[in-house]
């Protein structure tokens, strides 16, 4: 069992061990903040990361529930919650969408902190766990593999507390906004000062301070999602720092590692997004030159051919002729009129056909296809789509 002691020094780190890593995260973020966007579709990419942080910071305490039940537990006001689980993604929801509408003038303390703790554990572990309050004599806590203890509950933990409490506003305020996210982390989770909800706590303070260094509404990434995949090595850099005497190197270099990945993740989700906007745009304007009423009709299908690709980026062509069979059941050969769709936007290079290794063919938009058409190659290409031969990609 390895014991906890307060530490000397609540922010001590090797700067030049770091230095690149943190140069490299800033940059990531950097690029995420001035990429152009469409507020709707980052709105649902914002959507998707907080369901990533909320299944990432509930998983690594164990929680276990399958994709519509976690569904369900994030609802504004979910029907039923059968399981702890649900009950924690439930309160931790909530707790993130509390944090983003905070002003970065709130000031960051042990009573925010208490507050943070206070929602995360309301309505999912208060059965247990007092909201909000600090663990009391004799009420200890081990945590981590190896085992670890937090302080000892009583005057140990209140003391801990309330020194990192103090550190957070006055010498954290010389380190930058990263450093800061990331040692309030490793601090609240090291001392674990309340009987249940500790590192779901520690990873919605580090995103409350992570929104002041820039990774906030459009730019949310969820770093817990990454605490998940990398549980090992996150458990392990927690304690190799605990090991080092709260040194923070080693969790600083791991997480800050994280920041870039998460923000480059996001980053090439949203120039997909960009392509598919570019792309869609074009895609109306060129067939909405088309003369004749053939053409035009022929174009209406293909048109449903890619909307279906922008949604899918790729599909099955089985699948593909499935889901658009509706479009082609009144036509006198179905399938050999979807054949020359498919060839015809071939044929434009707007899609590509891929053979897959079962043997199967896949369907892909070529994203790059805005960069590479110009209208007259456009109408050059056009005239060949009747005369498209049905099968020519499958030869």
């Amino acid at each position: 069992m390895i014991k906890y002691i307060r530490p000397q020094h609540w922010i001590k780190y090797d700067l030049n061990a770091i230095q690149s890593d943190l140069i490299e995260a800033k940059s990531a973020i950097g690029a995420l903040k001035m990429i152009p966007y469409q507020r709707s579709w980052v709105e649902s990419l914002q959507h998707m990361e907080l369901k990533r942080e909320i299944a990432g910071t509930s998983r690594i305490e164990g929680a276990d529930f399958t994709e519509n039940e976690l569904d369900e537990a994030l609802k504004e006001d979910p029907e039923q919650l059968l399981t702890r689980s649900q009950k924690q993604a439930h309160a931790a929801v909530k707790t993130y969408r509390w944090i983003s509408t905070l002003e970065d003038e709130q000031p960051i303390n042990g009573k925010l902190v208490k507050e943070i703790h206070r929602r995360i554990v309301t309505g999912a572990d208060d059965d247990h766990c007092r909201p909000g309050v600090l663990r009391r004599q004799d009420e200890n806590v081990t945590f981590g593999q190896p085992r670890h203890r937090g302080a000892n509950g009583g005057e140990e933990c209140k003391k801990a507390f309330d020194e990192f409490s103090l550190a957070i506003q006055r010498e954290y305020r010389e380190h930058d906004l990263i450093i800061q996210a990331l040692a309030s982390h490793y601090h609240l989770a090291a001392m674990h000062p309340f009987l249940d909800g500790n590192g779901r706590s520690a990873r919605a303070l580090e995103a409350l301070i992570l929104q002041r260094a820039g990774l906030r509404d459009t730019c949310f990434i969820a770093m817990s999602n990454y605490y998940y995949d990398e549980k090992i090595a996150y458990l392990n850099s927690l304690s190799a720092s605990r090991a080092e005497n709260h040194n923070i190197t080693s969790f600083l270099a791991f997480a800050l590692k994280g920041i870039t990945l998460q923000s480059r993740r996001l980053l090439e989700e949203i120039k997909n997004k960009v392509q598919k906007e570019i792309f869609r745009n074009l895609m109306y304007d060129l067939f909405a030159r088309l003369k004749t009423p053939r053409k035009r009709l022929i174009a209406k299908r293909q048109l449903n051919i890619l909307k279906l690709l922008l949604e899918n980026d790729k599909m099955d062509l089985g699948e593909m002729y499935e889901r658009l069979f509706e479009r082609y059941r009144s036509l006198k050969n179905p399938s050999k009129a979807f054949f020359r769709d498919l060839n015809g936007l071939i044929n434009i290079q707007a899609i590509k056909p891929e053979k897959t290794h079962l043997d199967r063919w896949e369907i892909q938009l070529r994203l790059e296809w805005p960069t590479e058409m110009t209208e007259t190659a456009f109408r050059e290409r056009i005239k060949l789509f009747p005369k498209a031969k049905t099968y020519s990609f499958l030869r």
